[in-house]
């Protein structure tokens, strides 16, 4: 869609189980406004109830969605944000503290994925318990929770691979060593990264 605003976040949540995700998605929005009151909020989802207007400046009811993968859907915060720059966040995720910082950290970049991880202490994760399917297959270690992108070719071309990964899985799913039968986000990104050029999508 067209931007309507310079920045803010998007924070997807599609209820086809048994999580309540925009419900997660409402205690993300408190944590975030409590730090940056002015912060633009953006839900997407396929609950046509979830709006809030005192936490999400936009809601987006998104129906036909893919209830087998919640995962696949991904790729539409790329064509439903209303920001020409926009911070996406996993709904299941609480802001601890101020995270202003990063739009300065990132808006030189057309797209920013985080790659590794830090325990509560701020020190590196060492646990490869979950993410052998990258350390085998020399996957960039990329987690989507957060991710930025300005609208831009790449952020189009990244979102436009992640689609078409997710959408023709079979064929994706033999180029790796031990894969996934259904794709996590995280793997889809990597595998995207990968193709792209790691250095274009990470800091």
């Amino acid at each position: 869609m067209t931007p309507i605003e310079e920045r803010g976040y998007i924070i997807p949540a599609f209820n086809v189980g048994d999580i309540d995700y925009v419900d997660c998605a409402r205690t993300l929005a408190k944590t975030l406004l409590q730090h940056h009151p002015q912060a633009r909020i953006c839900l997407l989802t396929n609950d046509a109830t979830a709006a809030d207007n005192n936490l999400f400046a936009y809601t987006h009811v998104v129906e036909n969605i893919n209830r087998a993968n919640p995962y696949a859907n991904d790729w539409l915060v790329f064509h439903y944000t209303p920001f020409r720059q926009t911070i996406k966040l996993e709904a299941d995720m609480i802001a601890a503290s101020a995270v202003d910082h990063w739009w300065t950290l990132f808006e030189h970049r057309d797209v920013v994925i985080s790659q590794g991880c830090r325990t509560f202490y701020d020190r590196p994760g060492t646990s490869r318990l979950y993410r052998q399917i990258f350390d085998n297959n020399n996957l960039p270690d990329l987690y989507n929770a957060i991710t930025y992108w300005r609208l831009s070719k790449t952020a189009q071309d990244f979102f436009g691979l992640v689609k078409q990964i997710f959408s023709e899985w079979a064929s994706y799913k033999t180029m790796l060593k031990f894969p996934e039968e259904i794709p996590s986000t995280d793997v889809v990104y990597a595998m995207a990264a990968h193709i792209l050029g790691p250095e274009q999508v990470t800091l």
